[in-house]
């Protein structure tokens, strides 16, 4: 039979041992690390996985967050160059790079980063009017994240960027600078439309200077086209005329027509002739009048 004073001995020993292993094993997530203190000084960081430690001599601090982080610290007043109390609203992206600085160079990195940044501002805005504020967003961030990194990097945290969320200066200032930005948006929005009247127009008047140019252009064609039609058809009554006149002389010149014939029907045309409106002038052959059949007849 076990002795009972044995087996309870054996089940303190397995006790003990077991708290000791437990107390030994330290499991740090992943994106995190942890400082260990041996006999009160630092001895190590643990990084994430499983280390192991000795117990009631090494002892680990708190866990750090090793991600970066986004902090957004109330809104600071700060007073322009012209004396106004603007608000600024300031978000912080930064992230502790190194553990042991982090816990050993400074007491609260969170409240320091804070003053810091609020310190910051007051000296930013006070070579700033409320118009360079508004207008220097940019600017000011950038300024901010350089006195913050310089004053935090030997706090083993790195800041990755500032940024401003709002600027707000008294509401007299958003109210005239809301009329300006109105009065600026309806002088932009009347100079597009000055703009687009005169493209119109201008373009009308290309198009009516391209319509006339066409109809002159007609025009010139049709009275060239005309001038054509009646230059050829003038050579053709020309050429008929020449035709029929040859005819004419052919006819004569074969018939042996007497001239006294032909007198007489010279004779007979001409109240034709004179009634032609294109006909001016005509003439009378000269020896129209030594014609035998214009003198008066023989009484003998």
């Amino acid at each position: 039979m076990i002795n009972v004073e044995l087996l309870a001995v054996l089940v303190v020993a397995f006790g003990v041992l077991g708290f000791i292993v437990v107390r030994s094993i330290r499991v740090i997530p992943q994106g995190s690390a942890a400082i260990v203190e041996r006999m009160g000084s630092y001895h190590r960081t643990l990084t994430p996985g499983t280390s192991l430690v000795v117990p009631f001599i090494d002892k680990m601090r708190d866990t750090l967050d090793m991600r970066e982080q986004v902090q957004p610290f109330p809104p600071q007043t700060v007073l322009s160059s012209d004396n106004q109390i603007v608000s600024v609203d300031v978000v912080v992206s930064y992230q502790v790079v190194n553990p042991k600085a982090a816990t050993y160079e400074i007491a609260n990195y969170f409240s320091a980063m804070e003053q810091v940044t609020a310190s910051a501002l007051r000296n930013v805005a006070s070579g700033k009017d409320v118009d360079e504020l508004l207008d220097a967003r940019e600017e000011i961030a950038n300024q901010l994240r350089l006195e913050l990194a310089e004053s935090t990097e030997t706090w083993g945290v790195q800041i990755k960027r500032v940024q401003l969320k709002s600027i707000d200066p008294p509401a007299a200032i958003q109210e005239s600078r809301a009329r300006q930005r109105q009065t600026q948006l309806d002088n932009e929005a009347a100079a597009k439309a000055a703009a687009d009247r005169s493209k119109a127009e201008i373009a009308a008047a290309e198009g009516e200077k391209e319509a006339a140019i066409l109809r002159a252009q007609g025009e010139a064609q049709a009275i060239v086209l005309r001038a054509e039609a009646e230059a050829r058809a003038e050579g053709m009554r020309a050429k008929g005329h020449a035709d029929a006149i040859g005819l004419v002389a052919r006819a004569i010149q074969e018939s042996n027509v007497d001239h006294r014939v032909l007198a007489y029907q010279y004779i007979q045309v001409l109240p034709e002739i004179a009634k032609s409106g294109s006909n001016k002038v005509w003439v009378v052959p000269p020896d129209l009048a030594g014609l035998g059949f214009l003198k008066e007849d023989d009484p003998s």
